[in-house]
């Protein structure tokens, strides 16, 4: 046995002999659980022990990869493998993953719950974008480079529960979202829910934003705490949409999204382009009194909650 071979052998001993707690440090798992995944896949004949990597070894590297987010450069010196044989399992294992799906993976429920009114937050963020020159200049926004406006919604588990990208980086927020609603396959909101929005936002049926030239982040307040009902809506507002921004941070952190250029060939200029009409910025007066009432209601009640 050459000392590659014996390495290789001395790591995954060291894998599947050590306890639950190191086991589930190594691969996130512990050691039943990953032997009966194995048994599992050889028995439906999912995966294969070839002539010089079992099926343990094939499902221990996956569960390495994704566990820990490590690169394949990272594993093969862990395992003492080849880029191509580690990238060749790793695809194996991942299919064979999928082909489990429906019996061993549960999705989670996007099921609303009828008490809780408000259902998510609504930002746009801006991805860079690489443009012909002749439509360079609808592409240029606040970021002073070109630029793609991204609309999100995220519920409060940070899942992205609609996404509508393609707009120019100079596009307002509003006309976005204007856009949204009208599209066949576009945003729905339930009856009687709402999603919280900036103040780039009109009060509109199913969107409540802050209200604007009052104070709104935290580290506007300082060691003051609210003096008005609008102050304290809005600090609660900005407490609960801060769940969009981390769920943009995580996404860029995870994929570098603000680093990924499309091809200029990908991008054509907009048609429904146009000015911003005042039914998409003017404050809907139904909805202006209901935010105000809400309002009014979490002043009533601060002495019972926190702010």
């Amino acid at each position: 046995m050459s000392a590659r071979e014996e390495q290789r052998q001395n790591n995954l001993s060291y894998i599947y002999q050590a306890d639950d707690t190191r086991c589930v440090d190594l691969i996130r798992m512990k050691r039943a659980p990953f032997f009966q995944l194995c048994d599992l896949l050889r028995t439906r004949e999912l995966l294969k022990d070839t002539m010089h990597c079992n099926v343990e070894e094939q499902v221990a590297m996956f569960l390495h990869v994704v566990g820990h987010n490590q690169r394949f450069r990272v594993i093969n010196l862990s395992f003492r493998r080849s880029f191509e044989t580690i990238s060749r399992h790793f695809q194996e294992v991942l299919y064979t993953v999928g082909e489990l799906r429906l019996e061993m993976i549960q999705p989670p429920s996007t099921a609303i719950h009828p008490k809780i009114d408000c259902i998510g937050a609504i930002d746009g963020t801006h991805v860079l974008a690489r443009v012909p020159r002749s439509i360079r200049a609808a592409f240029l926004g606040r970021k002073h480079t070109t630029t793609k406006n991204v609309l999100a919604a995220v519920d409060f588990d940070l899942r992205f529960t609609y996404v509508l990208a393609g707009w120019e980086g100079s596009a307002h927020d509003a006309l976005i979202l204007n856009d949204a609603l009208k599209r066949e396959d576009g945003l729905r909101v339930p009856p009687g829910k709402f999603y919280l929005v900036d103040a780039g936002y009109a009060v509109r049926p199913g969107f409540l934003p802050p209200y604007r030239a009052t104070r709104y982040h935290l580290r506007e307040f300082g060691a003051r705490v609210p003096q008005t009902p609008k102050e304290l809506f809005n600090l609660r507002h900005s407490s609960l949409r801060t769940t969009v921004e981390r769920a943009f941070g995580a996404l860029k952190n995870r994929f570098g999204v603000d680093e990924y250029v499309p091809n200029e060939s990908t991008w054509n200029e907009n048609v429904n382009d146009e000015a911003v009409h005042n039914d998409v910025i003017v404050d809907n007066s139904t909805w202006a009194s209901l935010r105000d009432n809400c309002a009014e209601q979490m002043w009533n009640n601060r002495g019972n909650l926190r702010n």
